[in-house]
């Protein structure tokens, strides 16, 4: 069949399989080998998803891939062909560890002070110690016990491995002394010596290395496995932000059915402040369209009949009639998500270090351990001091501070990051931070506030222009549209107090106009001064052409037969932006700025913040594009964003960074969010990240380290075990100790930000 479908040029097709079983990185890796080892299958395995990505010929059978995996020992599902309803008592898959974690803290904390206070060693306490380790070394470790397991049927060898064979090594001399050896004699303790000599071990236990090791690891699993479950919190959230609802027209009737039964070619009725259902085109009505969590545009769209509007985007001024195009999985909405879950299940999964060195580490250790007992027996030694030296080896091995390296060190720095205003979501992200060279950032609510504002009045000759300000000023103010919104609050803020307005007339596309003090007065378009023969001078003419060549939006006012000003609304740069710039590029970070908005405004932006490269007018799909091609290029990609069309960029990228006054969207899909709405906090970000990841290499170096040098004196049949209890202790106190180092990191932003970020921390934007 294998060379049939080599033989026959066929299409490729695609399938998503959700992949059960795997405990780390290297897990991934070992599907995706096996996958790929079918002809003209291509698979990408991504840990954090759970998911696989797998192009194959037509003429094979995807149960055929569904064989594969679990020929490698793990589970594999095929998508269903109808989408299950979504259950909303989904089950948390980290409750387990939770319920192993906490049962173990609390029966291995009794079991680490007896063995560790001699003054605490009570007659018979080591029996006490053996009741509580037992379930924690059996229940508690069953996870790894398993990976284990699957692990030496395909004969590999990870973490897990490590983890199993140290634990049950520990236990089960621990309970051959217990009840062979000396050691469970009554007044039993253990000597606090610390001689390096030859012993016969059995009088020697180690539970509270079995229990204390269970306990550290299952805490980084734990904390692990909920950040796992947030890769695909990113599609619920964007599937959240379309309508629930929708009103549509059945016999000259609104009937409000659920979006789902929306039909293509239904006509539906959106009003002011409502979403947009779905895709479709205008027949009735005119408004203006908030489209800036889609689009990055700021301005919102101006439509009418004829115009295609987009789901999930607001409409802000009148009643609209929408004639349905596209419903379902064929909208823009449903697009993006699509493009976030690939971009998502395409991503590299990181591969751990400690796995890494596990690989190479582990069968070293039992290559080790065999060649200990063979040389003590085959010396002459007695079977005990013989395999008192081989389980030492096995014992040793198994390092204390391992599993509190990673932990402690993300422990602590992403508490620090919350001070600060930072949220790291996992050890993964940590290792992108070190390799990034380039910065993609989003130009609207990232680089600028993201909101309107009036920016410029220019008045013509003889024109007071607080007067223009408290004219047009109480005529936008009892508009809803955005723009006008803008000019209100801005007049406000100049002159104080408007006065009310008589008959106020909404012009449809064109602008407003009404009586203000007896005036006539006219805010909106050019054309609609013109069609009161109201024209702009050349000074104002001038003015309106260098506003909107800066990107900015130029609002025509005129009362008593002539065009008295231009009011300029635009979405104006963070006063820190161009600070954070300069600190990006002191990181060693190339900034770009990319935005759907139009390059005049992008390139405006830029030049004021110091950014020299801009891609403008890009939609959601061309942003995956542009991060894919610089990643192509050789670069280590870093976008920073806010937006649902942000969303994809932010998963495909290296290092994803979400504003944290942006969307949830954007937040899920990301790997670091940034609390508060200041770039600054960015940089602060990427190097508080870096030193955390020095900070665990450096605990992953003193773990294996201390184990390491210890190695030979456990072959020698040397180890005392209070000398290999000290050495454990001293390591781990060594990597918490390194760990909190990481409380002294400071920011680049104010101190007194600090309260402000501490509390924003605490609010539900902070992810999980």
């Amino acid at each position: 069949m294998t060379s049939d479908v080599r033989n026959r040029p066929q299409a490729a097709q695609d399938v998503e399989l959700a992949i059960g079983g795997m405990t780390c990185a290297s897990c991934a890796m070992r599907i995706e080998r096996k996958l790929n080892k079918l002809d003209g299958v291509t698979a990408t395995v991504n840990y954090a998803t759970e998911k696989a990505k797998v192009s194959f010929p037509a003429g094979l059978d995807p149960a055929t891939l569904v064989e594969q995996v679990e020929a490698a020992g793990y589970t594999a599902t095929l998508p269903r062909p109808e989408p299950a309803e979504p259950d909303t008592a989904e089950e948390d898959p980290s409750r387990s560890l939770r319920q192993r974690l906490i049962g173990s803290l609390v029966l291995s904390v009794p079991v680490v002070v007896l063995a560790m206070v001699p003054a605490l060693q009570f007659t018979y306490w080591q029996w006490i110690s053996l009741t509580l380790a037992a379930p924690v070394i059996v229940w508690g470790a069953w996870p790894f016990h398993r990976a284990a397991w699957a692990n030496l049927r395909h004969g590999a060898a990870t973490m897990d491995t490590l983890i199993s064979m140290g634990t049950l090594a520990a236990f089960a001399w621990s309970l051959y002394a217990l009840l062979f050896g000396s050691a469970g004699v009554p007044g039993m303790t253990h000597p606090f010596e610390l001689t390096i000599q030859r012993i016969s071990g059995d009088g020697n236990i180690y539970l509270e290395v079995a229990a204390g090791v269970t306990t550290f690891i299952l805490a980084g699993r734990y904390f692990e496995a909920r950040s796992k479950r947030r890769a695909g919190a990113a599609l619920r959230a964007l599937l959240e932000l379309g309508a629930k609802e929708v009103a549509v027209l059945r016999g000259g009737r609104e009937v409000r059915i659920p979006v789902e039964q929306l039909a293509v070619g239904d006509r539906f009725v959106v009003r002011p402040g409502e979403k947009i259902a779905t895709d479709g085109v205008v027949e009735d009505g005119s408004s203006a369209v908030d489209a800036s969590m889609l689009t990055g545009e700021s301005v919102p769209v101006e439509v009418g009949p004829g115009d295609a509007v987009t789901g999930a985007t607001v409409n802000s001024g009148g009643r609209l009639v929408v004639r349905a195009t596209r419903v379902g999985a064929d909208t823009q909405l449903a697009q993006m998500a699509k493009l976030v879950e690939e971009a998502q299940t395409g991503k590299a999964a990181v591969q751990r270090l400690a796995d890494r060195v596990s690989a190479v580490f582990v069968p070293i250790v039992i290559a080790l351990a065999a060649g200990t007992l063979a040389f003590w027996l085959g010396a002459g030694g007695t079977v005990s001091a013989a395999f008192t030296a081989a389980v030492a080896v096995l014992i040793i091995a198994c390092p204390c501070a391992l599993g509190l390296a990673t932990p402690t060190a993300l422990l602590v720095g992403t508490g620090r990051g919350a001070q600060l205003g930072i949220l790291i979501k996992g050890p993964e992200v940590l290792e992108s931070t070190r390799r990034v060279d380039t910065i993609v950032l989003d130009k609207t609510g990232t680089v600028t506030t993201g909101k309107m504002a009036l920016t410029g009045v220019h008045a013509a000759d003889g024109v007071d222009a607080d007067e223009v300000l408290r004219l047009a000023g109480a005529l936008e103010n009892a508009s809803e549209h955005p723009i006008a919104q803008a000019i209100a609050a801005g007049a406000r803020e100049r002159v104080g107090e408007l006065p009310a307005v008589e008959g106020f007339t909404n012009v449809e596309g064109l602008g407003v106009q009404g009586i203000v003090d007896g005036k006539a007065v006219l805010v909106g378009r050019t054309a609609l001064l013109a069609d009161w023969s109201q024209h702009l001078s050349p000074g104002l003419a001038e003015a309106k052409a260098a506003a909107e060549q800066r990107g900015g939006t130029a609002v025509a006012v005129g009362w008593d037969g002539r065009a008295r000003a231009v009011l300029v609304v635009a979405d104006t740069v963070k006063p820190t932006s161009a600070e954070a710039i300069r600190q990006l590029r002191g990181l060693g970070l190339t900034p770009i700025l990319l935005t759907g908005d139009n390059r005049a405004a992008a390139e405006a932006v830029a030049a004021e913040v110091g950014i020299d490269t801009v891609i403008a007018e890009v939609l959601p799909a061309d942003k995956v594009d542009v991060v894919k091609r610089l990643q192509d290029e050789g670069e280590v990609v870093a976008m920073v964003g806010d937006g649902v069309n942000d969303a994809a960029a932010l998963a495909q990228a290296d290092l994803g960074l979400a504003m944290g006054t942006g969307t949830d969207v954007a937040i899920e899909a990301s790997d670091l969010t940034l609390v508060r709405g200041d770039l600054r906090v960015a940089a602060d970000a990427i190097r508080l990240s870096r030193r955390t990841l020095r900070t665990i290499k450096g605990n992953l170096f003193w773990a294996f380290a201390y184990n390491v040098a210890a190695l030979p004196l456990a072959a020698a049949g040397l180890l005392n075990p209070m000398i290999a209890g000290a050495a454990m202790a001293f390591s781990s106190v060594f990597v918490v100790s390194n760990s909190l180092r990481l409380r002294g990191f400071r920011g680049t932003t104010t101190h007194a930000g600090e309260g402000i970020a501490r509390r924003a921390a605490e609010e539900p934007v902070a992810v999980g």
